[in-house]
């Protein structure tokens, strides 16, 4: 599906040669929203003054959430655009692929 509404920043930008389908850009909004939610927490937390240790869980929930966001972002990426650019013979595309797992562990 190439409609313009499903694409991704990267998908605008013509990087992204396959674009997501609206029932796998659901569960991603709903995992920012969770990660939002518990980011206002957190603000909240401290506005209140709340307990150190009670903040520090709260933000390494937080990190964990991100984490399992940016995997599952990472797989979409080598399982859509890289194997597409690799299928063309761009074999820069190679050198990215080992900065994001540098970048993400």
């Amino acid at each position: 599906m190439n409609n313009e509404n499903t694409k991704c920043a990267c998908c605008l930008n013509e990087n992204k040669l396959t674009a997501r389908a609206p029932e796998e850009i659901k569960p991603l909004e709903n995992r920012i929203n969770r990660i939002i939610g518990q980011l206002n927490g957190v603000k909240s937390m401290i506005a209140e003054n709340r307990y150190c240790a009670d903040v520090l869980i709260q933000l390494s929930a937080i990190s964990n959430a991100v984490k399992v966001l940016s995997s599952i972002v990472m797989k979409d990426h080598l399982t859509g655009c890289v194997t597409q650019k690799v299928k063309q013979g761009d074999e820069q595309i190679m050198q990215e692929v080992v900065d994001l797992f540098k970048r993400f562990s």
